[in-house]
């Protein structure tokens, strides 16, 4: 094992001398799945790079040791040798192109496993995970398409899927597909969450209403209606077919340089359920200056009959299969009390040299809910740059159903830091997961990874 990893080593150390037209400038570019996500309609207002329309491109290779542990008395113990080679070419931003994916080696564990992880590659899901990006078009283009990795998703307004991550489940490594469109008044966003399966679709129309009333406005999207539909087949171990449907109105009020903000209220429900409603009015900002760009978003919700706001949420692909509390059933067939919420979400980042664009010194998402019968649900991450960009530092955390019993934690931790120059890292990460397993239930484990990476960014 030594031998093979000084060579992998010394072969790294041979990358950066490789020739290009342009490499990113960025040393953390992709780092992390976030930059991988589709644009959303203010994504890249501010990215400094936007404006070159010249080729750019990075190499990147990682190695490192990863090894599942024992967690809440589960027995797991399993060790691999992974390789994670990443290949970026991009123009501007109409086009982008990212790939490559770990590999990894079985160095101890059960007998029989294989030398390759069986789980990463066992369902044609997975072969979805070599194209983290391929983006076509922006968000202010006519038409967008854009497949790879969805991390803290929400579609449009956000009412049924809101901050969704399709890879919570460690075996389950799909590409998403997201198309959008805008043809006079009306803007178009439609996405599948495996485009190699049948799992989850929606998409939601925007209507411009005062393009639609009195011709083409001097500021697009003031007024809007909007209408969203999303479906899960059902296709996947216990879980049940599932359709939600929401209206939503939207006025922006005040739009000056650097600062908006917006009211809203709307109405949703399951289609052919009897009962399952609720309804939700709030208000948002949106702060954009040289060094901070700053979404704000609080709501009032009530929900009744087993519907709820964000029911496609960042739990979700794990609370298919059960969902948190003691009941043990899909969150599809789970019993969810009527009532009322309070929900707040806070998009922050911060650069101290107004670098503009994804990579910020600070940057923050965070989201909470809390019910009226007790409840409580947060989605948090956080990343820092310290030290001239040399060292990044990430956290998130998940806690579902806090305050009542069977509540799901989960977290995780990251660091990074670069030295000799800044073509070569140190990286380490660990936290906890949960597998779910053939009888519908979910197996905690716990995680930890330690490892180096080279790359051609200066």
């Amino acid at each position: 094992m030594k031998c093979l990893l000084s060579f992998v080593a010394v072969l790294l150390l041979l990358v950066p001398g490789m020739a290009w037209a342009q490499v990113v400038d960025d040393p953390w570019l992709p780092g992390g799945a976030e930059e991988n996500s589709p644009p959303s309609q203010s994504d890249g207002a501010d990215d400094a790079s936007s404006a070159d329309e010249g080729w750019s491109n990075l190499l990147r290779v990682e190695v490192a040791t990863w090894a599942l542990m024992p967690r809440a008395g589960v027995e797991l113990d399993e060790g691999y040798f992974q390789v994670e080679p990443t290949a970026i070419l991009e123009r501007g931003e109409d086009f982008r192109l990212n790939l490559g994916a770990p590999l990894r080696l079985r160095v101890w564990g059960p007998k029989g496993g294989g030398v390759i992880r069986r789980e990463d590659w066992d369902e044609l899901s997975d072969w979805g995970q070599l194209v983290r990006t391929l983006q076509l078009g922006s968000d202010r283009s006519p038409l967008g398409i854009w497949f790879g990795q969805l991390d803290k998703y929400s579609l449009l307004s956000g009412h049924l899927v809101r901050r969704y991550d399709h890879r919570a489940n460690p075996n389950y490594h799909p590409a998403a597909g997201v198309l959008t469109g805008t043809l006079g008044p009306v803007y178009v966003e439609a996405f599948t969450s495996d485009v190699l399966g049948t799992r989850l679709m929606g998409g939601e129309v925007s209507f411009d209403m005062e393009h639609i009333l009195f011709g083409q406005p001097m500021e697009r999207g003031r007024y809007a209606l909007d209408v969203s539909v999303v479906h899960d087949w059902g296709r996947v171990g216990r879980s049940a077919s599932v359709t939600l449907a929401h209206l939503d109105a939207v006025a922006v009020l005040v739009v000056r340089p650097g600062f908006e903000s917006h009211v809203f209220a709307g109405w949703g429900g399951r289609p052919g359920v009897g009962g399952a409603w609720g309804a939700v009015a709030g208000a948002g900002a949106d702060i954009l200056t040289p060094s901070w760009d700053v979404a704000l978003r609080l709501e009032a919700r009530s929900q009744n009959g087993g519907f709820r706001q964000g029911f496609f949420g960042p739990d979700y692909e794990l609370a298919r299969f059960q969902a948190a509390g003691t009941e043990g059933v899909p969150l599809a067939d789970a019993s969810f009390p009527d009532g009322y919420s309070v929900f707040g979400e806070a998009e922050v980042g911060w650069d101290a040299v107004a670098y503009g664009g994804l990579h910020k010194h600070l940057k923050l998402s965070l989201g909470a809910e809390a019910f009226s019968w007790g409840r409580f649900d947060v989605d948090g991450r956080m990343s820092m740059q310290l030290f001239a960009r040399s060292l990044e530092v990430a956290l998130k955390g998940l806690a579902v159903g806090a305050g009542k019993p069977g509540a799901r934690y989960l977290g995780a931790a990251e660091v990074r830091w670069r030295f000799l120059g800044g073509g070569l890292y140190a990286m380490g990460t660990g936290g906890t997961l949960l597998f779910p397993t053939d009888e519908g239930t979910l197996r905690p484990g716990a995680f930890a990874s330690v490892g180096l990476g080279v790359d051609n960014a200066r």
